[in-house]
């Protein structure tokens, strides 16, 4: 003879608090398994090495007591960048807004200006 439904409800929530498992009646998927497996946090964080004191960090350091330093690696750098801008191949120019294009334009009309009155000043005291 089979035990009543309850009955073995009863047994399984006391079997779960015994084992210390969830208890699902609904047989719901809540996602147990994946909450059981250990953390893979401290694995990842321990498999990159930790930071240690770099030059810049020992410029940054040292500037502030007035002595300078000289970073080879990062001179060859910025001339390798020139090198590649005089050959055409530098990163290419920000692109502008239109209130920056705004502000362009006026300057270049307030420089042609004081350009022409310049020349007609200059014409003027020529003559």
């Amino acid at each position: 003879m089979a035990a009543p439904y309850s009955r073995l409800l009863d047994l399984v929530k006391v079997q779960c608090r015994i084992f210390s498992l969830n208890f699902n009646p609904e047989r719901a998927r809540l996602g147990n398994k994946i909450l059981r497996q250990r953390l893979r946090g401290p694995a990842l964080a321990a498999w990159y090495p930790r930071k240690t004191v770099s030059f810049r960090d020992l410029q940054d350091t040292y500037s502030r007591s007035g002595l300078t330093m000289f970073d080879e690696a990062e001179d060859d750098r910025e001339e390798a960048i020139q090198i590649a801008k005089l050959r055409g191949k530098g990163r290419p120019k920000k692109k502008r807004t239109a209130a920056e294009e705004i502000d362009s334009l006026w300057q270049m009309r307030l420089n042609y200006q004081f350009y022409c009155k310049g020349l007609s000043t200059m014409l003027c005291i020529m003559a």
